[in-house]
């Protein structure tokens, strides 16, 4: 044999030993190719279609207002001679807030009790005197005249003592403002006029400002376009409305709406809401901003899922409907509206059908999943 066929006979031997040695060591127990693994299942969490009823609602920013406010402002002038409260303190309906100098009406009221006694006396006089002289006009002593004049001191004296009494009314009901007291039942503001001071009657700035916490109220403002629909479900009944904060402290307050405005803002294309609150415990407290959300109506037999079922894609919205196979099908579904945490489905999924709520981004049409702990189909 010349040495050309034996290089290439030696060269296909080799050959033929390699690969019996590589299919040896490829499956050999205990090397990481030892047999293929098959595909696993997708782990995903899921939820069911769900058809229940679910509330139409409103959502907006509100702001906590005081049920009534009053600036509480002298009646009269004079000096402050007492403030018998502190800054931020509740105070009662006709509790007393401030006194004021009473020293110069009292000595007004000495001066016209006095001169009610003197015009008192004249009147007394005048009496007498119409009294003689009715008899001498019945005598026919004096002339008709002579006792027209008797009769016109007599008014006159009257007239007097009725202005005298309306003079000591005025000065007592000075004095009646001299103890200012609060009109409502709330919490006192900042004391704008401090113990010593002289005040002014009626003047620009308050002695204190007054707020009422209980009841409350929340105002906000919703879109325009909305306005036919609350006066539609509001004329079928009060309307529920419930505040939260935005931390999430505590669970969300319930109130009622209690006033429409009777124009939009042509500013900002909303009007303007307010509800009222019972705030028994002062959880609401003027200035505050809260999450405002008012109920219009319920609706029945909504189709819905868990909101974070929905995905969004290039041809629209989109959820994954998992098989009896535990393969997922891709189903694109119309979304009518979301409500918290829940979505309301116009189109695309039937009651009972199970859909992915956790693990999407894994998944595709045809895929297997497993459904994860606590999940349930």
């Amino acid at each position: 044999m010349s040495a050309r066929p034996r290089v290439l006979l030696f060269a296909v031997l080799l050959a033929l030993v390699a690969a019996a040695a590589f299919v040896a060591f490829r499956y050999m127990p205990g090397t990481r190719a030892a047999a293929p693994k098959a595909p696993t299942a997708v782990p995903v969490s899921v939820a069911q279609v769900v058809q229940k009823s679910v509330p139409v609602t409103l959502h907006a920013i509100g702001n906590v207002e005081p049920y009534t406010s009053v600036a509480v402002k002298a009646r009269v002038d004079g000096q402050i001679v007492a403030v018998r409260f502190r800054e931020g303190d509740e105070v009662r309906q006709g509790a007393v807030l401030f006194e004021i100098d009473r020293r110069p009406f009292d000595a007004q009221l000495a001066q016209a009790q006095a001169n009610q006694l003197k015009d008192q006396a004249l009147l007394t006089h005048a009496r007498d005197q119409d009294r003689r002289y009715k008899d001498l006009l019945d005598r026919r002593f004096i002339s008709a005249d002579a006792y027209a004049q008797m009769k016109t001191n007599v008014a006159t004296a009257e007239a007097t003592v009725r202005a005298d009494e309306a003079a000591i009314a005025g000065i007592r009901l000075q004095l009646d403002y001299c103890t200012i007291h609060t009109p409502i039942t709330g919490y006192a503001g900042k004391i704008q006029i401090q113990e010593g001071n002289l005040v002014k009657a009626n003047d620009t700035n308050p002695l204190v400002v007054i707020n009422q916490v209980v009841p409350v109220n929340v105002s906000f403002a919703v879109p325009e376009q909305q306005l036919a629909d609350v006066r539609k479900f509001q004329a079928d009944g009060e309307l529920r409305v419930t505040a939260s904060f935005a931390n999430g402290s505590g669970a969300p307050l319930a109130g009622k709406l209690s006033f429409v405005d009777n124009t939009t803002d042509v500013t900002t294309g909303t009007i303007r809401l307010k509800a009222e609150f019972a705030n028994t415990d002062k959880t609401l407290w003027p200035g505050q901003f809260v999450n405002v959300a008012l109920t219009l109506t319920q609706q029945k037999d909504a189709i819905t899922v868990p909101s974070t079922a929905i995905q969004n894609g290039p041809n629209g919205q989109y959820v994954f409907v998992v098989g009896r196979a535990h393969t997922v099908e891709l189903r694109d579904v119309k979304v009518a509206r979301s409500e918290g945490s829940v979505t309301v489905i116009a189109s695309g999924l039937i009651p009972g059908e199970t859909v992915v709520t956790v693990g999407q981004l894994r998944l595709a049409p045809g895929v297997e999943v497993a459904l994860s702990s606590g999940a349930g189909v």
